[in-house]
């Protein structure tokens, strides 16, 4: 049996419109072979997370150039909680100062990257953490 591709939600959460990188890294990781959902803009917490149930998704990536990056992080991770869906990697990037990006790592977020990230970096690390969330769930029985 051969095993599913990587699902990736790609988000622009809150009011910024902003939605360049977003695109751009949605498209890197589709032509890494990953399948790419992409919600457009201004997606509330509660709607990414209910997208990534309907979709059935690996990982969340949120693209924030808002400074909202402190509010909507957790706010999706917790929603991720309440849903039982703490295996979705919830990873993201924009202009995030370090300190907050310790902050949000501290709470469960996965790595963020800044402007000029390489897109082969961004998809490796998505690629190498959803392995090893799989394989965690398998090795509980759970998959």
């Amino acid at each position: 049996m051969t095993e599913r591709k990587i699902r990736v939600l790609v988000c622009k959460p809150g009011l910024d419109g902003h939605d360049r990188g977003a695109k751009v890294v949605a498209a890197a990781l589709r032509d890494a072979g990953m399948e790419v959902i992409y919600t457009g803009l201004r997606q509330t917490p509660s709607m990414i997370v209910e997208s990534a149930m309907q979709e059935d998704v690996d990982a969340i990536g949120l693209s924030m150039h808002s400074a909202a990056h402190m509010t909507i992080f957790p706010k999706v991770l917790q929603l991720l909680n309440e849903k039982g869906l703490q295996h979705i990697l919830l990873t993201g990037g924009g202009v995030i100062p370090d300190e907050d990006i310790v902050a949000l790592s501290t709470l469960g977020v996965g790595r963020l990257f800044g402007p000029g990230t390489p897109m082969a970096d961004i998809a490796v690390y998505v690629k190498d953490e959803v392995g090893r969330r799989r394989a965690e769930r398998s090795a509980a029985g759970v998959l």
